[in-house]
């Protein structure tokens, strides 16, 4: 391995595989030092099931939706994606659904008949509202962050500047209310997908909203603002970024862990790095893709000021996300519709009936915060290989997730080894109530709760944000650090956590000023 670089890159998730691209494309030499065997973080394509060894998976992120077609132009690597349509199905256990997709007038009925025509104008009015507010702020993601209020006074048309700060600081339940739903299902359908995914917190906690946003800023060509699958699973973005940054001229070592950031003996220079066997590597600049907590812990808590440590201390959150892969020998039919509509290719909603919705909203957060499972945590589920079925095996098999919200990091009185089996099959069993039989259909599982998406991806406290959602543009962690030459490319930086590249970008943008060098 070599001895120097201008820039080390510390993990080779998507956003310092991002960063090394850039950074290597200005000429820079530039080497990436990833502790895993495979490049990725927590974005691959695995075969990670046992009894169906050949069926491949996304088995952290899954879908591609709040990268800026921007940032695709200037990375100019090929991301092949597959449009879900219909996008969005909530099956319920009687007759009654909604299947999303872009026939308006399709969908219209389906709100019509299954709820009423106040929730059709209350749909179209929110899908109007977020779409304006989307478009005023998509160039601030390429761009070093200002705060919330900031950002609305520049970049908001006048008309929707409190609302993008009321938005951002506070509960998503408070932004839907606004519109006039009468059902409590397509109320909370809205917040699950796009307010709670992989925060912590529910329908009346304060930053809710700002996840809701950040989730709703799918501006991918083609995509009518939704998320779309790639092709040949989530490791397809990585791989492809790996083979850009390589040909630009960056090394890439996997299996190869960081154990400490270096610092001069100033104290306030970032030098290199010491790999776990004691090498010491030197350069200008140190990029760090792992999350901030662990960044922290590689410099040394004692070398950073008092008030950058309570800054990170403040991030501090469980992560409250259950990924269960699954491998099913077949496909599930649902109880409301039997017949194949093109429901199995969308995010699939599972949520108990309306009139014991808004309340399991409550009482399943208030059962992770006192470490408890709950009964009926909201539930997506997915079954990606019938849109991609160059995934599926020899076998038939497909791929298959539940994606479930919320689940406590530390189970109180009892741990994860004991109850993990347990509470997949009571997952699934929640699955049989909208299609029975489909517990019969699974041959293997690869459960992922918070302690084992830290173990399996090196993310701390298992959040798959780095950072809750909750803080939003210059309330993130800056791309620089106190340390001089040290800089941060995680997804806890603005604009968000999720796969949208745009923290690897502006952390390479930020090197390249400080070097002096054109960005």
């Amino acid at each position: 391995m070599k001895k120097t670089a201008d820039v080390i890159i510390v993990g080779g998730g998507h956003n310092g595989l991002v960063a090394a691209l850039l950074l290597a494309r200005a000429k820079l030499d530039v080497l990436v030092l990833e502790d895993k065997a495979m490049v990725g973080g927590a974005v691959k394509t695995e075969r990670p099931f046992p009894k169906a060894p050949g069926l491949s998976t996304s088995t952290g992120a899954y879908l591609l939706g709040v990268m800026p077609p921007e940032l695709m132009s200037i990375l100019d690597i090929d991301i092949p994606l597959v449009r879900r349509d219909p996008h969005y199905f909530l099956p319920t256990t009687g007759k009654g659904y909604l299947l999303f997709g872009s026939d308006r007038e399709a969908m219209r009925q389906q709100f019509v008949s299954f709820f009423s025509e106040a929730d059709w104008r209350a749909n179209e009015a929110l899908t109007d509202e977020i779409g304006k507010i989307r478009d005023d702020i998509a160039p601030t993601w390429l761009e070093e962050p200002l705060s919330i209020e900031d950002t609305a006074e520049k970049y908001l048309r006048p008309e929707l500047r409190q609302t993008f700060v009321n938005l951002c600081r506070k509960p998503v339940g408070e932004y839907i209310d606004r519109f006039g739903f009468k059902s409590d299902l397509v109320k909370a359908m809205y917040a699950v997908t796009d307010g709670f995914s992989g925060l912590y917190g529910t329908w009346d906690t304060p930053g809710t909203g700002m996840n809701f946003l950040v989730h709703n800023m799918c501006r991918l060509p083609n995509s009518d603002g939704t998320w779309m699958i790639v092709k040949g699973g989530m490791g397809t973005i990585t791989q492809r970024l790996a083979e850009a940054a390589r040909k630009a001229g960056a090394t890439i070592e996997t299996n190869a862990k960081v154990a400490s950031i270096t610092v001069g003996s100033d104290g306030k220079t970032a030098t290199g790095v010491v790999m776990a066997d004691g090498t010491e590597i030197r350069a200008m600049s140190v990029v760090v893709n792992a999350d901030p907590f662990r960044m922290r812990d590689l410099v040394g808590k004692e070398k950073l000021p008092a008030d950058y440590n309570a800054r990170i201390d403040g991030y501090k959150r469980d992560g409250s996300t259950f990924k269960v892969n699954l491998a099913l020998r077949g496909l599930p039919k649902f109880t409301c519709l039997p017949e194949d509509r093109g429901q199995f290719g969308p995010t699939i909603h599972l949520l108990p009936d309306e009139k014991d919705v808004m309340a399991s909203l409550r009482t399943g957060f208030d059962d992770v915060q006192n470490g408890r499972l709950s009964e009926f945590p909201t539930i997506e589920w997915y079954i990606h290989t019938t849109v991609d079925p160059s995934l599926r095996d020899p076998d038939g098999n497909h791929n298959s997730a539940l994606f479930v919200q919320w689940v406590p990091y530390e189970l109180k009185g009892t741990t994860w080894e004991a109850e993990e089996a347990r509470y997949v099959k009571h997952l699934l069993s929640i699955c049989d109530r909208f299609a029975p039989g489909t517990s019969d259909l699974v041959v293997d599982t690869f459960p992922l709760h918070p302690q084992k998406i830290e173990s399996h991806f090196g993310i701390s406290r298992g959040h798959i944000h780095h950072v809750d959602n909750a803080f939003g543009f210059s309330d993130r962690l800056p791309y620089a650090t106190p340390i001089a030459g040290l800089y941060s490319a995680s997804a806890g930086t603005h604009p968000a956590g999720s796969v949208i590249g745009c923290g690897g970008h502006n952390s390479a943008q930020r090197v390249l000023r400080d070097l002096g060098l054109k960005a």
